[in-house]
């Protein structure tokens, strides 16, 4: 065989084995649709949860609370794995999602190397707890295959993977004050008036009339707050004297107040109700503007860059992906925490939800 022969079928060889190359790259190569989350992944044999994530930017935390998963290093082959969406605003889904399996009967662990166990005790969340050991509470969820967050209970038992105690002391439980007796509360530095209440068992407007606090978001640290003994039946409406006035007059209409971190409810222009809120982060803004609900879900998930919420109760979307709704994941009313929603307690977003009925106007301003 010539020279000319030999050169010209390893240049064919050649060009065939770079063929193959290419076409196997771009098999393992994720499309842009791939990238973008939103759909379903099904485990491939050598796979792990790590490489999963990286591949559709998602953290492995985000991708197991996705799933339920309550150890990240057990998958296997052909399992379906939910891919969060990671664009940022999520917009409710056309169909409802289909039901995370029952919880589980609850039994004592056994402590793992690299963790440690903590006991919940009434009065806390998920968000509080994780806040003591300096985690992210969706780190919890995914070690304790938890498809409820909103569903813990006082004396049950968490993993707090990588924790060999809390980094910061959660508040102590408050003992029931005897019938008819008064306590008083020094504000500690960066308590809010709304986990104060909660500690104590109480709602906030409750602790804001006994002190006469005309503004909610304005408590400092070393002031002495006065702690009813019970509720005072008022409920969680507060008649805040600087309430902005309606933009309408008649029927009902919703005021988001980002100034203040308030939202109002209206009805004929006269102020039937006040909550202090949590709207959007500087990041992720609560839209301005006036809209009207257009659709109402008693409970449904969000989803986003690094987090997934189950269950998020009595949603109001009024404008795309931005709602209000019921917070179980913090207890910061009156800071802005969102990603451009409406935070509000979840009492009070169930009252607001069965008040407003879809086309009630929502007004947002500062």
């Amino acid at each position: 065989m010539t020279a000319w022969a030999l050169c010209t079928r390893h240049r064919v060889r050649l060009a065939a084995i770079l063929g193959l190359a290419l076409a196997l790259s771009l098999l393992a190569a994720p499309s842009p649709a791939d990238a973008q989350g939103g759909g379903t992944h099904t485990v491939q044999a050598g796979e792990n949860l790590y490489r999963i994530a990286l591949r559709y930017n998602l953290s492995v935390g985000a991708l197991a609370a996705a799933n339920g998963i309550a150890d990240p290093a057990r998958i296997y082959a052909g399992q379906v794995l939910i891919i969060p969406d990671p664009s940022g605003v999520y917009y409710p889904p056309a169909e409802p999602v289909s039901p995370a399996p029952a919880d589980p009967a609850w039994s004592a662990p056994i402590t793992p190397a690299g963790g440690v166990y903590h006991t919940v005790q009434r009065g806390e969340n998920l968000a509080s707890i994780a806040r003591a050991y300096g985690l992210n509470w969706t780190d919890l969820v995914a070690a304790n295959g938890i498809v409820n967050a909103n569903r813990i209970f006082a004396g049950q038992q968490l993993l707090i993977p990588g924790a060999t105690a809390p980094i910061s002391p959660a508040p102590a439980a408050v003992a029931p004050a005897p019938a008819g007796v008064q306590r008083t509360h020094i504000v500690q530095p960066g308590e809010h008036l709304s986990s104060i209440a909660r500690r104590y068992g109480l709602s906030w407007p409750t602790v804001a009339r006994a002190n006469n606090i005309t503004d909610p978001n304005r408590i400092y640290t070393g002031q002495t707050l006065v702690i009813p003994a019970a509720d005072d039946g008022g409920g969680g409406f507060y008649a805040a004297p600087a309430a902005p006035p309606p933009t309408i007059t008649t029927g009902k209409q919703i005021v988001v107040d980002l100034s203040d971190q308030m939202t109002y409810a209206y009805e004929n222009g006269t102020l039937v109700r006040a909550t202090l809120s949590s709207t959007g982060l500087p990041g992720t803004p609560t839209v301005l503007g006036d809209y009207k609900i257009y659709v109402k879900h008693v409970s449904a998930p969000m989803s986003g860059p690094g987090y997934y919420l189950p269950d998020v109760p009595y949603i109001m979307y009024f404008y795309k992906g931005y709602g209000l709704h019921g917070t179980y994941w913090h207890n910061n009313f009156g800071q802005p925490m969102s990603r451009g929603c409406v935070n509000l307690p979840t009492p009070e977003a169930e009252w607001y939800f069965n008040w407003a009925e879809i086309g009630t106007p929502v007004h947002v301003q500062w």
